[in-house]
């Protein structure tokens, strides 16, 4: 965790579009939470949530595709803790690539809200309950409808200039 240089958490303005959050249940008090969050962030933007839940991380990329056909965005929400074996490493990576990919070929966000974490008071410290210095599920929720506000006004941009400079 970096604890610093976040851009923001305010709701924006998502009147309308679906928010398909998949979260597993591996560490379950912390993951719920999450859900949680990210449930009332996508209320907070005026949008709808689709919940499915996966027993872990590694299942998470499966249902992020399966919800970005149907949906605005996704949100992915997980907890990863490093233990004394490799395996970290390749959920981690596992993770990682399969909702990326998963961005560009559906050409939608996907959030990765997957806490990647060294013990488990870290991802405590990230996962938005009182007293947290972060709230993931409400953080990954609105990046990921500001992404798609993005998308849009690039598509309807013709040949005007949007983003920086313009």
């Amino acid at each position: 965790m970096a604890g610093f240089g976040e851009p923001g958490t305010t709701p924006v303005d998502a009147s309308g579009m679906t928010v398909g959050v998949v979260a597993a249940r591996w560490h379950g008090e912390l993951t719920d939470h999450m859900l949680d969050r990210a449930v009332a962030a996508a209320q907070a933007c005026g949008a709808r949530a689709v919940v499915a839940r996966v027993a872990g991380s590694v299942e998470l990329p499966v249902v992020a595709q399966a919800l970005a056909r149907r949906c605005d965005v996704v949100v992915a929400l997980g907890v990863v803790v490093r233990g004394a074996t490799a395996h970290f490493d390749y959920v981690c990576r596992s993770v990682t690539d399969g909702l990326t990919r998963i961005a560009l070929d559906e050409g939608k966000p996907v959030a990765h809200g997957v806490l990647t974490v060294d013990t488990i008071e870290q991802a405590r410290d990230r996962a938005g309950l009182p007293g947290s210095a972060e709230d993931k599920g409400w953080a990954a929720t609105v990046a990921a409808l500001d992404a798609a506000l993005a998308i849009r006004q690039v598509a309807t941009a013709g040949n005007q200039r949007v983003g920086f400079g313009a």
